[in-house]
């Protein structure tokens, strides 16, 4: 007996798999695929990524991004609906996560939202569009808030 691996899936050693026999195995991998699961992947892709946006992660401080940290929470909100019911319990780690990333936008988007001190820009350094020279606290909720799309803790 050979403690050679098996490289092809017709089980001969040696012998790299064909083109037909890799479609076949893509196939049949296809087939056992449901929707939830890829929904259920890109949720923990976007989480994830969504963390590092906005610096959560160990040396991610750098890569703070809030509109990108804003879209990855939409879309996280987006996609539990339809999964939502057949996760049940099972979806509260996910839940939780997505709740630590709101908590996190809210409290960076607050430090962010005050114009720097010359201008109205953001600490990187562009200009806030419609930004103007009365404080935000004066003006309302702004239109994201209003729409109710926007999760603020406390509200």
């Amino acid at each position: 007996m050979t403690d050679q691996p098996t490289d092809s899936p017709a089980g001969d050693p040696g012998r790299a798999p064909t083109e037909d026999e890799l479609r076949a195995a893509y196939e049949a991998e296809l087939k056992q695929l449901r929707v939830e699961d890829v929904i259920l992947q890109t949720v923990v892709s976007l989480l994830n990524l969504g963390a590092r946006k906005a610096g959560l992660v160990p040396g991610s401080e750098d890569e703070l991004d809030l509109e990108q940290t804003r879209l990855a929470i939409e879309a996280v909100r987006g996609l539990l609906v339809p999964i939502d019911d057949q996760l049940g319990e099972n979806g509260r780690p996910l839940r939780d996560a997505l709740a630590q990333l709101q908590l996190a936008y809210a409290q960076r988007a607050g430090t962010s939202a005050t114009p720097a001190p010359g201008g109205a820009e953001s600490p990187g350094g562009a200009a806030q569009p419609g930004a103007a020279e009365t404080p935000a606290a004066d003006q309302g909720p702004g239109p994201a808030q209003r729409s109710g799309r926007l999760w603020v803790p406390g509200q």
